[in-house]
């Protein structure tokens, strides 16, 4: 079930629908329906994402995941507690353009996509693609996961070495396709992909010491 037709909704709304899944789609402007095309065969429902009769006519008690992405981050949320709350339905997400309210909602147990800060990362893997680019960040933007290029040196080397000469903590690690949880013995391999966390502000610093060969004297 999705709440809100405009360009997000209805572009989710015809992907789930290709791929075989039974979509409702819910806006309170019945013109928005047009977004979804001819060979869109979902319900359709006229009104306010958060009625519990609308929702009920929508067919809620159905619905294994509920996606909020209308234009208003206070209906969003509304729609997604209703969803979560009364409803209980299993999955639901809800699009945020204020990512500072984000940190609030995930307290609440809502997932949510914070928009311009998503946006800004894309963006920004277009443009310097070989950066050191946030994999995922904090609701509050303090913390980041950063997958860190290292010195070719330090392969062989202890994992819990490397942490705490570079100053950070490693959340996985990718190797040969597989991501791993690295233990006290973890030793860096050829090809390992470090994906560590880090504080948001000293992203730069710590990529520039990973950079550096430990016998050089990190």
């Amino acid at each position: 079930m999705i709440m809100g037709c405009g360009r997000v909704g209805s572009s989710l709304a015809r992907q789930l629908g290709r791929a075989g899944h039974s979509v409702a789609v819910i806006d309170r402007d019945p013109s928005a329906f047009r977004r979804l095309g001819t060979d869109f065969h979902g319900q359709q429902v006229t009104g306010v994402g958060f009625d519990r009769d609308v929702l009920i006519r929508a067919r809620i008690a159905e619905a294994h995941a509920f996606a909020a992405v209308s234009s208003g981050d206070n209906s969003n949320i509304i729609a997604a507690r209703v969803a979560r709350e009364q409803f209980n339905v299993e999955t639901v997400v809800a699009r945020i353009y204020d990512a500072k309210r984000a940190q609030v909602y995930e307290r609440l147990g809502i997932p949510t996509v914070a928009t311009v800060p998503w946006t800004t990362d894309r963006l920004l893997r277009a443009i310097i693609p070989e950066g050191l680019i946030s994999e995922w960040r904090d609701p509050s933007g303090t913390v980041t996961i950063v997958n860190l290029p290292y010195h070719r040196h330090w392969i062989g080397r202890p994992l819990a070495e490397f942490e705490a000469a570079i100053g950070v903590h490693t959340a996985f690690v990718v190797r040969f396709g597989n991501g791993l949880l690295p233990t006290h013995d973890t030793v860096v391999q050829e090809g390992d992909l470090i994906y560590a966390s880090v504080l948001s502000k000293d992203v730069h610093d710590v990529g520039d010491k990973a950079a550096i060969s430990p016998v050089d004297g990190l």
